[in-house]
């Protein structure tokens, strides 16, 4: 797998089909700003905040163990809601950050899917640690952000290329080694050294390093997803080929229908018949045959 160690000034950036790294953020934003509106509606019904934090924040963010298996989906929603706009804004920064040196290096199909594994292996430690005597884990507390994905991506970027530089100007870089060290104490000093939050970024640290060696290795562990997006879009979205065809094939039957023989009169009879009246004219035709034409420029009229 080739590396590179810079990353030139004005790189490339690819547009929004080929480019995992915003739609991740621009779905984080809709998921934002969702949870946002349902913070508003519960406001203005009158349940408040005390009811949005009872009826809405426990079936998306990840719950204690013991009540994880009435809520098993929270494992799939809690990585995408963010408590307010400044750390979803700086969560989004640590995703392109990141999340482009991946994109450039092993393309664009690979952040997807890395991305979504670290969130749930992530999910899964943080879940597990609660068994560790003194956890020091609140049974009625709640998870939520995208914290484990981003550190699998950071984790992912560095395996891919430990001599990274992040170029601010022709004379201006900074290693990726020195960002990822920044970043890691930021996330460390977020879990304030909460056992199952720290269990929850080793989740997804592992998942980013295991992810780039299977790669290396010549694996494509994220190449169902895409391959489902491609399905469900050949389901949802017309294909003009098949369209074509079918036009073709209702246009060859209205055709065969406008010319095939009718009540026992070919086209070569006709022909015949057109042929006798052009060499010896009308009245030289039979009876039957003055019938025939006759039939025949009524069934066509």
């Amino acid at each position: 797998m080739k590396t590179v160690s810079r990353r030139p000034v004005s790189s490339f950036i690819p547009g929004y089909n080929k480019n995992a790294v915003i739609q991740l953020i621009i779905v984080s934003g809709v998921c934002f700003v969702i949870y946002q509106l349902l913070s508003l509606v519960m406001l203005v019904v009158g349940s408040g905040k005390d009811g949005f934090n009872a009826m809405i924040v426990p079936n998306v963010s990840l719950p204690a163990l013991v009540a994880f298996k009435a809520k098993f989906w929270t494992l799939l929603t809690y990585g995408w809601i963010h408590h307010g706009f400044w750390e979803l804004l700086s969560n989004m920064l640590w995703l392109y950050c990141f999340g482009s040196v991946v994109q450039s290096l092993v393309g664009y199909k690979q952040v997807i899917p890395l991305y979504f594994y670290s969130l749930i292996v992530g999910g899964v430690f943080y879940l597990l640690s609660q068994f560790i005597p003194g956890n020091n884990f609140q049974a009625q507390s709640f998870y939520i952000g995208g914290y484990a994905g981003l550190v699998g991506l950071a984790v992912a970027a560095i395996t891919v290329a430990p001599d990274y530089r992040y170029f601010l100007g022709p004379s201006l870089s900074l290693p990726i080694i020195l960002v990822i060290s920044i970043f890691g104490v930021l996330m460390i000093l977020y879990t304030g050294m909460n056992m199952p939050r720290l269990f929850l970024l080793i989740g997804g640290g592992f998942t980013g390093f295991v992810y780039i060696k299977a790669l290396q290795s010549g694996r494509r562990p994220g190449e169902w997803i895409y391959d489902l997006f491609d399905r469900v879009e050949s389901i949802v979205t017309p294909n003009d080929h098949n369209i074509w065809l079918k036009h073709d094939k209702k246009r060859s039957q209205v055709l065969k229908k406008m010319y095939e023989p009718k009540q026992g009169i070919s086209q070569k009879r006709i022909d015949d018949i057109l042929d006798k009246i052009n060499l010896h004219g009308y009245n030289s035709l039979t009876a039957e045959e003055k019938d025939i034409l006759l039939r025949a420029s009524k069934e066509n009229s």
